[in-house]
């Protein structure tokens, strides 16, 4: 991948899990994951996929795991393996660049999951948030989404709320857009956004 192409030119994939959190003795698995592309600097509504992933019934999660995970308890134990979804996954996010809002739980989660493949470049919605609107009181997806007015953008898209993965992707996707929208973004290389 040319890292000298303008990202408004590229084709890039926005993606979220959301995870069990850390508990003693177990480790983190993701039970939720969403993505959708963004390609010449736009929001591809069309291209979104979310799949819930397969939690055994009685693993525990971490009580602060956000997330709408203990009604769906037994929807996520019939639910397929990240390895069943991998032929739907791999087409979507391998050989694209990346983009989370802190990119370690996806990069962690996708690691895990295909250990032979190499994903990314990542571009972090996280850092670039702290390099473009330094004084936000939060870093937060959702509260950037809220102070920078993409609320509406984001819900005319994807009519959820946060900690929902394909919404968390979508907040992701929207707030790329939004970056590239301002000016001096228009050739912006993508070795100047990678992580």
């Amino acid at each position: 991948m040319n890292l000298s192409t303008p990202v408004r030119e590229l084709s890039l994939c926005a993606m979220d899990f959301e995870t069990t959190g850390a508990v003693p003795g177990f480790p983190v698995e993701p039970w939720q994951v969403g993505m959708v592309a963004i390609t010449n600097g736009r929001v591809v509504p069309e291209s979104a996929f979310e799949s819930w992933l397969r939690v055994a019934p009685d693993r525990p999660f971490n009580r602060r795991a956000p997330g709408r995970h203990a009604q769906i308890r037994d929807t996520l134990a019939q639910s397929p393996t990240m390895a069943e979804l991998w032929p739907e996954l791999e087409p979507r996010c391998v050989g694209v660049p990346i983009v989370a809002h802190n990119i370690g739980t996806e990069r962690t989660m996708l690691t895990k999951s295909a250990p032979l493949h190499q994903f990314g470049p990542w571009v972090d919605t996280l850092a670039l948030i702290r390099r473009v609107c330094p004084g936000l009181h939060s870093k937060a997806l959702n509260d950037v989404v809220t102070a920078l007015n993409l609320q509406s953008r984001l819900n005319e898209l994807c009519p959820r709320a946060p900690h929902d993965a394909l919404y968390d992707a979508f907040a992701c996707a929207v707030l790329l857009e939004w970056l590239l929208s301002q000016p001096g973004w228009e050739q912006l290389p993508l070795r100047a956004v990678i992580a």
